[in-house]
């Protein structure tokens, strides 16, 4: 695969800005020599079923062998929403369309635009990768803040924010349908637990709407991240319904009982391990509130799972390289909990 081979720049050369840093510009570099160079980058890198793949270098300089090489992977069965692609490229490619108005531009957005609205399930969900894959990667994908992620994008087109002036009034309105269905698909997902209903898993049976195992490690849990962005997400609704509103209060009621207090999460330095370090949870009474990453389901109880794909109850409990490896507590809910969700009631309180 290419990826490997972009990782360095070519003969040498460094490249003036980074994939990752793509979207931090300010607005007038995106009509530079630069960011038409990075964008007819993704044109190529672009499927033909109008996704992109993830975890790719996609601003390094190419040599004309790569670009051949990516020409010869547009069949290649890996367009996802997973680890922010697809989205990021579409708005990277709106971005440079505006500054440039080259049509090149603006075609490589409505392919990716078509490719989302196609992957999205009758029941509102989006798989993690389309064409399907076989395994978890089918499931309705809440982990990463995929679909969130997907949802956001459709619905500033939807609502005519300005970067997407130039979409057509039919894929607007396509994009406010899905929006819709999707809402739908977040409500329907809300895992209800003795009648009360809580958040959501990191990724749901896309049949059943049940909550589903992904990788070894990640088991069927209530999410304590992932969340996050769903309920954000809800929150953003013009004139949110009453089943909305009941989703939003009973996902911040899980995080108030749901936070840890007590303790935090730290790098010590550790010769005996492989990278030299570990990963320990510490007591600390002054430390700031944390989630983890997963609870089991009926308990609230964090759960920690290596490997082997044994459930353990405490961070010590994985092997090393897991437990270093991955992110296993989150403070994401802490903003939602002290700003957003205040602003949002008072919002809410003024229409």
């Amino acid at each position: 695969m290419i990826v490997g081979l972009l990782a360095a720049p070519i003969d040498g050369r460094q490249t003036t800005v980074r994939w990752r840093d793509c979207l931090r510009q300010k607005p007038e570099w995106y009509g530079s020599a630069e960011a038409i160079r990075v964008a007819e980058n993704l044109l190529l890198f672009q499927r033909e079923v109008g996704g992109w793949p993830k975890n790719t270098e996609m601003a390094d300089t190419l040599s004309q062998t790569q670009k051949a090489e990516l020409s010869s992977q547009k069949h290649n069965p890996d367009a996802t929403i997973d680890n922010n692609a697809t989205t990021t490229q579409m708005i990277f490619l709106a971005r440079v369309f505006n500054a440039t108005k080259q049509e090149q531009f603006k075609t490589g957005f409505l392919n990716g635009l078509d490719y989302l609205l196609r992957a999205q399930y009758p029941n509102g969900g989006w798989p993690q990768f389309y064409p399907l894959l076989k395994g978890y990667y089918s499931h309705i994908t809440f982990n990463d803040d995929a679909m969130v992620n997907v949802l956001s994008l459709l619905q500033d087109m939807a609502r005519g924010h300005s970067v997407y002036a130039f979409v057509d009034a039919a894929r607007r309105q396509r994009a406010a349908q899905a929006v819709a269905k999707g809402i739908e698909c977040i409500l329907k997902t809300q895992v209800t637990v003795s009648g009360k209903r809580t958040v959501w898993c990191a990724q749901h049976d896309e049949v059943t709407l049940k909550p589903a195992n992904a990788r070894t490690y990640e088991k069927i849990s209530l999410s304590g991240s992932e969340s996050v962005g769903l309920v954000r997400f809800l929150m953003e609704a013009e004139k949110p319904d009453a089943p909305l509103v009941e989703a939003v209060e009973s996902a911040i009621a899980w995080f108030q009982q749901t936070k840890l207090t007590g303790i935090k999460v730290v790098e010590k330095l550790d010769p005996t391990k492989p990278n030299g370090k570990d990963r320990v949870v510490v007591a600390d009474a002054n430390a700031a509130p944390l989630w983890a990453r997963f609870y089991e389901i009926g308990t609230n109880r964090p759960i920690f799972c290596g490997r082997d794909g044994i459930i353990k109850f405490s961070l010590a409990e994985i092997e090393h390289e897991r437990r270093t490896g991955y992110s296993w507590y989150s403070d994401r809910a802490a903003m939602l909990l002290a700003k957003d969700y205040p602003a949002w009631r008072t919002s809410r309180a003024g229409k």
